[in-house]
């Protein structure tokens, strides 16, 4: 999506002739839905009016393609302006500018760490050239033209307002700007600017542009398919903005922690955010600077997919030295590890032990076990009644301990397509919380609402020949296969399929033939898929346009609401508020598994009616299978 484009004479004009702004805001707000803030209007007006005079330059061609936040396939990032054309080799080319209206900045110590005023605070952000070498190494990874060689990307960042000061362009970040030059204030600046794009970019060729918008997009990497990769300290991921900012804040605070000095560090970020990707990343560093670290996760789906894809790369003592279940701490001596990253800390246990008897509290012990212990946490993923990780709960401990706490929040979106959209209007239709996201439109995300459950499969069956694609549902249907294996558990008029339980286990979402089975939030939550298909049971319905959840329609074996009739009877009122959140979360995180499409089948009608009526009309022609 391109919120604004044009060839440079109409760019031109619209700088001259009309408030650029309200052009940018006007098509902005249409492409979207969204508001924008006062700053970001004001961003727009100064930094495309500062572009406008660099682009006046007659050598410039009145034909190269400008486009304005121009969004990165499969992220939630844009790049504020891209330049196209062709070079003097008749090359295809994008320059990608990234523009800031900052006036100062102080160094860091952190790799690719900046200290700038953004509103009335100091703090940390990636300097502007790595942000923009960044983006571009997104774009070559996602999209096929770039991927392939036909486009070449070339970036660079400008600060128009920034004089020239041995801080923004310190040595420390000398190999990022050689990756994408920085062009500061004065007469001076603007001829290496111009030179820049003129290097780049000769002629004019809308066929460019086109090409970028509409090219292929590649397939989003897989984490577990890249594991072993990023433990051989390969570069995988490229971490961008407050990703980079989060990591660096990390490594310094694991390098940093002692015993008289003990820190506590909570990341929160929704579906997509790059958790898991990150808790890799500092894992594979702080190891690698010689720190005793671990990896450590209550859900055992994605230690066991880890594994497997580690299979003959790294022998399992050495794997079970790096990554781990969360309840093997009760007796851990205080401060045995150096660093201790745990992963899905929303899924953290009071007690541990198959009977949940044993220890005091999984996040106390947690803490006591190392120096400095690092919390990935999504509150809204906590899907059992026994799930106690709460940022609250983890702040609280860490303050007994006497550590410095730390909270950062991670935003950048790179699930469900890189629709933040997408997840506002899920958070509204589910009513987790109320958002401005009331519609979805057919540009944000690939949602679909099916009418019968086998159109739903053969759909998800067909995604998965060209991707990774699955079915999973609430846990409302018991699991009769256990005990006869040619029995059907999901029986839904001619509809009938198995549990993942008993074959593939934690091994379900990787498991070739799995495809023909149905998983359910055990086996899937902490991975995903392409395209992920959910089956809503009738433990959520809707009914006049309310969104009500049923405990009694789950399973009686389903250990999710386990205790749920005990706390019903002590206290109706805050366990029917617990068992309403536990479920609504549980259909929250399956909707997220799909990096590219959600398909949905509602065994109530008037729910799947309540779900079309979130589309709009576009969307709804868009979608219906």
């Amino acid at each position: 999506m391109i919120v604004y484009q044009a060839d440079k004479k109409q760019f031109l004009s619209d700088n001259n002739d009309r408030e650029i702004e309200d052009v940018i805001l006007a098509k902005y707000t249409s492409a979207t839905g969204r508001k924008v803030s006062v700053s970001e209007v004001k961003s727009w007006k100064e930094s495309l009016k500062y572009m406008s005079q660099i682009l006046s330059d007659p050598d410039i061609s009145n034909d190269i393609g400008i486009a304005v936040e121009l969004h990165i396939p499969q992220s939630s990032k844009r790049i504020d302006i891209s330049l196209t054309g062709r070079g003097h080799d008749d090359s295809k080319n994008i320059v990608i500018v990234e523009l800031k209206q900052w006036t100062t900045v102080q160094q860091s110590a952190k790799d690719a760490i900046v200290n700038t005023y953004l509103g009335s605070r100091m703090r940390e952000v990636v300097h502007p050239s790595y942000q923009a070498w960044s983006y571009a190494s997104l774009l070559e990874g996602f999209n096929e033209a770039v991927h392939c060689g036909d486009i070449s990307v070339r970036a660079c960042a400008s600060l128009h307002n920034y004089e020239r000061d041995g801080v923004i362009d310190a040595d420390h970040y000398a190999s990022y700007i050689a990756k994408a030059p920085l062009f500061l204030r004065g007469d001076a600046e603007r001829i290496l600017l111009r030179n820049f794009i003129k290097q780049h970019i000769r002629f004019g060729d809308p066929g460019v542009l086109y090409e970028l918008v509409n090219g292929r997009i590649r397939p989003s990497k897989a984490l577990s398919d890249s594991l072993a990769g990023l433990l051989k300290g390969n570069t995988e991921f490229i971490l961008i903005d407050d990703q980079k900012e989060v990591y660096e804040h990390i490594l310094a605070a694991g390098q940093a922690a002692s015993t008289a000095n003990p820190k506590v560090v909570i990341v929160e970020g929704g579906p997509g955010t790059g958790k898991t990707v990150l808790a890799i990343n500092a894992l594979v560093a702080l190891t690698t600077k010689g720190l005793n670290c671990k990896y450590v996760s209550k859900n055992a789906a994605p230690r066991r997919v880890y594994e497997t894809k580690l299979a003959g790369t790294m022998t399992r003592t050495r794997y079970s030295n790096l990554f781990t279940g969360s309840g093997g701490f009760i007796e851990t001596p205080s401060d045995t590890f150096d660093v201790l990253i745990v992963d899905e800390a929303h899924r953290l246990n009071e007690k541990s032990g198959l009977y949940g008897n044993l220890g005091e509290n999984q996040v106390k012990e947690l803490i006591a076990a190392a120096k400095c212990t690092v919390f990935f946490i999504d509150e809204d993923q906590r899907v059992t009644l026994s799930d106690i990780g709460t940022k609250k709960t983890i702040r609280d401990f860490g303050i007994s301990k006497g550590a410095e706490v730390s909270e950062h929040e991670l935003a950048s979106q790179f699930r469900c397509s890189g629709s933040d959209g997408y997840i506002a209007w899920l958070d509204d239709t589910l009513d987790v919380r109320p958002t401005a996201n009331k519609m979805l439109t057919p540009a944000e995300f690939d949602f679909k609402v099916f009418s019968a459950p086998d159109e739903l499969h053969a759909s998800i069956a067909e995604k998965n020949k060209s991707g990774t694609a699955r079915v999973v549902a609430g846990y409302c249907w018991p699991w009769t296969s256990k005990k006869d294996p040619k029995a059907f558990d999901i029986v839904i008029g001619e509809y009938r399929k198995r549990w993942n339980l008993e074959v593939d286990g934690s091994l379900w979402i990787i498991a070739p033939n799995s495809i023909n089975e149905v998983g359910c939030i055990h086996t899937c939550q902490g991975l995903e898929v392409d395209y992920i298909g959910v089956i809503i049971g009738p433990d959520l319905i809707v009914r006049d346009g309310l969104v009500k959840t049923v405990p009694s329609a789950r399973d009686r074996h389903d250990k999710t609401l386990r205790g749920y009739k005990v706390r019903l009877k002590a206290d109706p009122k805050k366990a029917t508020a617990e068992a309403d959140l536990i479920i609504k979360n549980t259909y929250r995180t399956l909707m997220t598994r799909g990096i590219k499409g959600c398909y949905v089948y509602c065994s109530d009608e008037e729910t799947a009616s309540y779900f079309r009526s979130r589309l709009t009309a576009e969307a709804l022609a868009a979608v219906q299978p």
